[in-house]
């Protein structure tokens, strides 16, 4: 959705995706005045607020207790994409497919596993570590061989560029600072 507002004119500085996808478009369209640079890479983590074994690791999505698994919608967002490949490493596609409830962003999938709407879902990490979420049910860190760190990029858009120059150039080098760099590790980043 920011996005198709950027390129519908809205005054927007910087754009932080939880992709690359996206601001290399941006960037291909002219909208950006630079190529996207990776600024962290997110980690998969499958979290539940219900009475589940986690240490199971994957195979707890075959848990009959388990009645629908949240995950972002795998054609808009990379979270759901690499929650696929995961289904698929492990070869639970097929048993977890009818389980399965898309949300349109990592934002709804926490809601669906905060309201109980779903049993278990897929989220990032940054989510089951930050402060408000701390402690709240219990998560498992989705192996890192069965998928890909999502790589998400940050480009400085032209309104900023034309409007906000030094600020938006000063925010993109400080996400590359040791400062930075320290809070994305706190939060579960892997950094590039």
């Amino acid at each position: 959705k920011i996005n198709a507002q950027i390129k519908s004119g809205a005054p927007y500085d910087v754009f932080m995706s939880a992709d690359m996808e996206f601001p290399q478009a941006l960037h291909q369209q002219g909208f950006a005045v630079a190529p996207p640079r990776v600024y962290a890479r997110g980690v998969l983590v499958l979290w539940t607020l219900q009475p589940l074994d986690m240490q199971q690791g994957m195979r707890v999505l075959l848990n009959p207790e388990v009645k629908k698994v949240a995950l972002p919608n795998p054609k808009l967002a990379p979270y759901g994409e690499e929650a696929m490949r995961v289904l698929d490493y492990y070869k639970l596609r097929a048993a977890v497919e009818p389980k399965l409830i898309y949300g349109e962003s990592i934002a709804q999938v926490n809601q669906y596993i905060d309201t109980r709407s779903a049993s278990i879902g897929f989220t990032a990490k940054a989510v089951v570590l930050a402060p408000q979420l701390q402690g709240r049910g219990k998560w498992v860190e989705v192996p890192k061989e069965s998928y890909q760190p999502i790589a998400q990029g940050v480009v400085i858009l032209k309104h900023g560029a034309e409007t906000n120059a030094a600020a938006a150039q000063r925010f993109v080098e400080f996400l590359g600072s040791v400062r930075a760099r320290g809070i994305f590790e706190k939060y579960g980043y892997l950094l590039p």
